[in-house]
């Protein structure tokens, strides 16, 4: 098994286990080749690679473009997918703004956002994917709404905090998600704090809703609550950070594995390469904080968030 994976190949091979086309699929396997080290402790990987670059190219010819995804089928990046639903005008497109580089169209008019926009909001090393999607309204909601949450791996719930009409359409929103058998959202965010009389607004939709969700008050447009926000949507994912290191050497920790919680040692083997699940022998575990670092750990050794693995094989 090849030494000394670079983060570029790392960060390549994390993107090529994500992509959901051919296309996506051939850009990352081009970037793991050039970013592999050429010698020939990586001779059989350069021909997997090699292998598997053929293969992908073959399969977009086949598909071809007619076959590409529906628009409204945004595909999966970083450590999860999060949709902003909620209704008209509550502010979900200035919450995309405000958090990552994406720049839907904000206007202060209902239904300015007819497709969905996604963009990468960060979280301390990691990159969290929110999606902007139309509003779920009585008089109109998009009919593959369904079908693009259905994708999400969490979606939450925005308001306009001094709009009352928005608690009337709470309900509807309830109704459809249930219609479409998705998920209750477990948060509810309650936009627009910078309004004069919000704080009382809040306490108020707090001892409506607090049995259902956790009501986070956040302004897109004076920053408050953001970082709280960021914070518990990563914490929403119920994902962990794992990082590796070569043996005798430093750890890596510019860009973590991100795995599901309850994921274990050979969980992380396999999700760097499937050599190292077949080849390892065992492996030693660090923390950030030190500690009793080092210590060899079983293969079914359930990890936690910035866990760091030296694998030896």
């Amino acid at each position: 098994m090849p030494a000394n994976l670079g983060p570029e190949y790392l960060a390549a091979e994390d993107d090529f286990r994500r992509a959901e086309t051919a296309a996506e699929r051939i850009e990352a396997l081009e970037r793991m080749y050039a970013a592999l080290p050429k010698h020939k402790g990586t001779e059989k990987l350069q021909a997997d690679i090699r292998r598997r670059l053929s293969q992908a190219r073959r399969d977009g010819q086949k598909k071809g473009a007619q076959h590409a995804a529906p628009f409204y089928l945004v595909p999966h990046e970083g450590a999860g997918q999060v949709a902003l639903v909620g209704p008209a005008n509550s502010g979900k497109s200035s919450l995309v703004c405000a958090l990552t580089h994406a720049r839907p169209e904000v206007a202060p008019y209902p239904f300015t956002t007819h497709a969905p926009m996604p963009g990468m909001m960060p979280f301390e090393d990691v990159q969290i994917q929110l999606v902007d999607l139309p509003p779920i309204a009585e008089h109109f909601t998009e009919s593959w709404m369904g079908q693009a949450l259905g994708r999400a791996d969490e979606c939450v719930l925005v308001v306009d905090v001094d709009d009352p009409e928005d608690l009337s359409e709470i309900e509807f929103v309830e109704a459809r998600l249930e219609e479409w058998k998705i998920r209750a959202p477990r948060l509810m965010v309650a936009n627009k704090m910078d309004q004069a009389g919000s704080e009382g607004n809040l306490e108020a939709l707090r001892d409506l809703y607090q049995e259902k969700y956790e009501v986070l008050a956040v302004s897109a447009e004076t920053g408050r609550g953001l970082e709280a926000f960021a914070r518990r949507v990563y914490e929403l994912l119920d994902v962990v950070r794992v990082y590796t290191k070569p043996p005798g050497k430093k750890e890596e920790l510019g860009a973590p594995y991100v795995l599901q919680r309850g994921a274990t040692v050979i969980d992380a083997a396999r999700h760097v390469h499937r050599d190292f699940a077949e080849q390892l022998k065992f492996a030693r575990l660090f923390h950030k904080t030190g500690g009793r670092d080092g210590l060899p750990v079983e293969r079914s050794h359930v990890l936690e968030d910035g866990d760091i693995l030296e694998f030896h094989i």
